[in-house]
């Protein structure tokens, strides 16, 4: 009897142990599986934040109205203390081109043009050739009839309004190349479905993968 009782306390000491053996590693499996789930759904919302911030810069046509305005004004870029750039009015005032009136007149013909709706759109190249002519020569007109309520009254003034008109027709004629055969609509849908495939890899398996937001709107048919 002794020998028994003697016995009893460690057998039931052995199997303690081994149920708390049990217990620790079933919650370190949970842990891993935790943290693994929660790293691999971090990495998806990353993924889904670049995706849509990427979009959203890519769509986003205010801060090129906005420099666009600023160039108009004749405003130039400066840096203070901190490191932070900003456009200030420019001292020299014969860099000042057109007068509240010519900037405010100018920008809302860009407006027109330079939105969403032209660069999510399909052109042709013939169809972008006529749609930059007609407004070349309507915008030459407009600056030539009303040049001295713009501001153009010197001879200088005068003639940096053709390099000016140029620079207008360039900045739309880019964005109407992003809208060429559809290429910003293809480029915007291609970048979707790559980026919902990339979200359900196992984080194991995902590997960096180069950005499909690039396009060249000079590609020909």
């Amino acid at each position: 009897m002794k020998n028994s009782q003697d016995h009893t306390p460690k057998m039931e000491d052995s199997i303690v142990n081994t149920q708390l053996d049990a217990y620790e590693k079933e919650l370190a499996e949970k842990d891993s599986k935790i943290s693994e789930l929660g790293s691999f759904a971090a990495s998806s919302i990353y993924a889904g934040t670049q995706d849509t911030n990427l979009i959203t810069w890519q769509l986003e046509l205010d801060n090129i109205l906005e420099r666009i305005e600023h160039l108009l004004k004749g405003d130039i870029l400066e840096e203070d203390s901190d490191g932070n750039v900003k456009y200030i009015k420019a001292e020299n005032k014969d860099l000042v081109v057109l007068n509240d009136y010519g900037v405010q007149l100018i920008m809302n013909l860009v407006s027109f043009y330079l939105n969403r709706n032209t660069i999510l759109s399909n052109y042709k190249e013939l169809r972008i050739y006529e749609i930059l002519y007609d407004l070349g020569n309507e915008l030459a007109d407009l600056m030539y009839i009303n040049y001295e309520k713009m501001g153009l009254n010197t001879i200088e003034k005068k003639s940096r309004s053709a390099v000016l008109g140029l620079n207008i027709l360039h900045i739309l004629e880019s964005a109407y190349n992003r809208a060429l055969e559809g290429a910003e609509r293809d480029s915007l849908r291609s970048a979707r479905v790559v980026t919902q495939t990339v979200n359900q890899q196992p984080q194991a398996q995902q590997t960096p993968q180069r950005s499909r937001f690039s396009w060249n709107p000079f590609k020909r048919a």
